[in-house]
């Protein structure tokens, strides 16, 4: 057994090709003394029989920058370590069997030009001219990437390991990680067969091994192995090396030349988890048994698009075990429960194409102390608990390999591991007609079905089956009253002498306010970058109530725990004890007043304020706050009296038009009011004078802010980034997300969240754009933008406020 040593800047467990780029990336940023450990032979995991695909097209803008950057690093590091990676770049060619799947593809092509991705439509004559085995009587369209590349996955990961131990990386192999060793909630090191090493930093790699591994250090990695199956073909006539991968996601396949042969690789509709309970240690070089009757359908499949695999011998099929996740990507960054512990697993079969920019952005996590751009789309503290235990994972992970080359429809659903958490509320609200979604977890009501509607989604890239219900909803909420049940917000209580201090210094708000006053901030970082968008509200000298969305729960927890490190405070997570109601709307005032005796009028309970009060009997905190634009109040109460407050206002408001509304309503309105989403329009690496949230940021507060230097600093600049609020003018275009914005058909950026506007009847975007000389109010009035849809451009207005009630005066009604 080799010599370890007995301590390391930076261990890394796992020496796969992810493993190995993170070394490499450390060694390149100066971090010497990195100790790689893994338990087999370097790739003798997973990437020893990965496909090699290094495909730059993902499914949004940070994921595609990571792959693009992986295909430049791979292109580059046979020349600069020595060592063959097998590495070159056929292009790959993307097929659409329907219309349905051709917008998908459009679509995605212009999210990829906002990366730089050469990327193009191609017809369909020159798509069989790339490869000449390709069925295309069926196909309606085809998109070619020229610089896709394919490389050697073994070849690749030893010319990383060779860079990295060129500038002092140590690697050791045949020996296993039996545990991380953590002291004071920091990881200080890792246990060994052959000993301890003391740590600064522990970077769990470990592919299918990094549940069990993580749960050592009581570390969440909700990541399952599962079976992932592909056929290499006999030689076959004509096959050429310069043949580009073709993926054919409606088939579930994807096709690639192999020396003279034809690899295909099947992404099934339901995936095969294996050995669920755990990953044996001595696992190397491990294939698991044919399954025909798995993947003959699919295979008959492959065989319509290349006719040729129906004639060919096979010389392998392959099946053998791969991490996926409960959401189909990857994870990333510092877990939120161990400081300096930090994960990079649960690949879903992409971690070839990964693995560049993952060493990147990860070694630049480790050395700054944060990551070098957004990331919340991989980030571990978006996942949850509950997510790592054997029942969800074995229900949920065989749906997300399936959806992997499913459709990426907008607002596609779950359709198993569901109700996981529940709002005392369900019952009342399915009885109104709800069509649930899931939400970290939680089952709430996306819309609700209009008499003798089908309860159920219809998807496509157009209006969807729930568009007129929830025209409807948005509706009542701008002319009358509109009920939504909030329970998923995440609800945390901070107490002590230190708690406002605490607060103070993350927030970029005032905090220090009268007992009773509610504060909406963002929690900053170093940069001035926002880490969180919430509301606190000063419950007693010493006491503050947290309100964070239910999709950033673990993230802010872990950012507010470990803030109040060395502070004296109390920190109590109360999510699960509180239902919440949000009442909104013209009418939630007269509602709200025949059940409650208070004074809700504007002197007796202005906007930005909180109070206890007694609703139909129910002890309630009402806080008058809004994320629709309009008055109304958010109704927090216990969960035993929530189905007699929801009754109450049923019964009051009804008659004055109440309607329950979802969450669908509740983006549409939002957009309309400018409201910014946190992941979406406002991340860690844009600052509040960015995102237009200047009025949030208290400049001269005792004792700063945290970031307050970094944001004092762009306040003296020009500001070249700016998030804008969009509007299309054409009504038979939607918008999602990371569609290309022009100007003058030049692209300044691109948008961040879209949703249809009932009251505009057109559809809304925000996103940010960038001008060097600064993004002014002229700057926006002077040019001609349009928006990017599916390779169509379409003429948009701009405007730095909201297109609805731009003076924020209906909140204060």
């Amino acid at each position: 057994m080799a010599d370890l040593g007995d301590r390391a800047q930076v261990v890394i467990v796992g020496g796969g090709i992810i493993g190995s780029s993170i070394a490499y990336h450390l060694t390149r940023r100066g971090v010497t003394d990195v100790l790689l450990i893994e338990q087999g032979q370097l790739t003798s995991g997973t990437t020893w029989h990965a496909a090699g695909l290094v495909s730059q097209l993902k499914s949004n803008h940070s994921l595609t920058r990571l792959a693009t950057y992986s295909a430049q690093l791979f292109e580059d590091l046979e020349a600069e370590t020595g060592q063959a990676t097998g590495y070159r770049a056929p292009g790959s060619i993307s097929v659409a069997s329907d219309n349905e799947r051709w917008e998908e593809l459009l679509r995605g092509m212009s999210m990829a030009r906002t990366v730089g991705v050469d990327i193009r439509e191609i017809e369909l004559d020159e798509a069989r001219e790339l490869c000449p085995l390709l069925n295309i009587d069926d196909l309606v369209g085809a998109l070619f990437i020229p610089q896709d590349g394919i490389t050697s996955p073994v070849d690749t990961t030893m010319a990383l390991a060779k860079g990295a131990r060129a500038r002092g990386a140590r690697i050791v192999q045949g020996t296993a990680v039996t545990g991380v060793v953590v002291e004071d909630g920091r990881a200080v090191g890792v246990d060994t067969e052959a000993g301890r090493i003391e740590a600064e930093t522990v970077v769990l790699a470990a592919g299918i091994w990094t549940r069990q591994l993580a749960a050592t250090a009581g570390v969440s990695v909700p990541v399952q192995a599962c079976e992932h199956f592909y056929i290499v073909t006999e030689p076959i006539e004509g096959v050429q090396p310069n043949m580009p991968t073709v993926r054919d996601p409606s088939n579930y396949t994807y096709f690639k030349e192999e020396t003279g042969k034809v690899m295909a690789g099947f992404f099934e509709p339901r995936g095969k988890v294996w050995n669920l309970d755990g990953i044996p240690r001595d696992l190397q070089f491990k294939t698991l048994p044919e399954d025909w009757d798995h993947v003959g359908p699919i295979f008959e499949r492959a065989v319509h698009r290349m006719p040729v695999l129906g004639e060919a011998g096979l010389q392998l099929f392959f099946n053998g075990p791969e991490a996926f996740t409960p959401d189909g990507v990857y994870y990333l960054g510092e877990s939120p429960e161990v400081d300096r512990c930090f994960v990079a697993a649960g690949f879903n079969s992409v971690g070839i194409q990964s693995a560049g920019g993952v060493g990147w952005v990860l070694a630049d996590w480790i050395v700054d102390g944060h990551p070098p751009m957004d990331l919340s789309a991989v980030d571990i503290r978006r996942s949850f608990g509950f997510q790592r235990e054997p029942a969800y994972l074995d229900a949920r992970i065989p749906e997300s390999l399936g959806l992997l080359y499913a459709m990426h429809w907008p607002f596609r659903q779950y359709d198993t591991a569901r109700g996981i958490r529940i709002s005392p509320l369900h019952d009342r609200i399915d009885a109104a007609g709800a069509v649930f979604g899931e939400a970290g977890g939680w089952e709430r009501p996306n819309w609700f079905a209009e008499v003798g509607q089908e309860r159920e989604y219809h998807y496509s890239w157009g209006p969807q089956n729930w568009f007129k219900a929830s025209g409807v909803e948005c509706e009542a909420v701008r002319n009358a009253a509109g009920l939504f049940d909030q329970t998923s917000f995440a609800k945390f209580t901070v107490d002590g002498p230190d708690a406002m201090a605490l607060l103070n210094w993350i927030s970029g708000n005032e905090v220090d306010v009268a007992v009773g006053r509610s504060v909406y901030s963002q929690w900053l970082n170093d940069q001035g970058g926002i880490e969180a968008d919430l509301t606190m509200t000063r419950r007693g000298e010493n006491s503050y109530w947290v309100v964070t969305s239910a999709g950033s729960a673990t993230r802010d927890w872990a950012w507010l725990r470990r803030a109040a490190r060395g502070r004296d405070v109390t920190l109590c997570d109360v999510t699960d004890q509180y239902a919440v109601l949000g009442l909104m709307g013209p009418n939630s005032r007269a509602v709200l007043s025949q059940i409650c005796d208070a004074d809700l009028g504007n002197d007796g309970f202005p906007f930005g304020t909180a109070q206890d009060l007694s609703v139909a009997g129910a002890d309630v905190l009402a806080l008058r706050m809004t994320y629709v634009g309009e008055l109304g109040w958010e109704l927090y109460v216990p969960r035993d009296q929530a189905v007699a407050l929801y009754d109450a206002l049923v019964d009051a408001g009804t008659p004055l038009g109440l309607l329950p509304a979802g969450y669908h309503a509740m983006n549409s309105l939002r957009m309309e009011a400018g409201y910014c989403h946190w992941g979406h329009d406002i991340t860690d690496e844009d600052t509040p004078l960015e995102a237009g949230l200047g009025f949030a940021v208290a400049w001269d507060k005792v004792g700063g802010f945290r970031g307050r230097d970094a944001l004092a600093a762009q306040r003296e600049s020009p500001r070249t980034k700016r998030l804008v609020k969009l509007r299309l003018e054409d009504p038979e275009w939607l918008l999602y997300h990371d569609e290309p914005i022009y100007r003058h058909d030049q692209m300044v950026g691109r948008t961040s969240s879209g949703m249809w506007s009932y009251t505009e009847g057109r559809a809304l975007a925000v996103g940010y754009v960038n001008c060097p000389d600064g993004v002014t109010k002229s700057w926006l009035e002077a040019g001609q933008f349009e928006i990017e849809v599916a390779g169509r451009r379409i003429a948009a207005a701009s405007s730095l406020r909201s297109f609805y009630d731009p003076r924020k005066e209906r909140v204060r009604l």
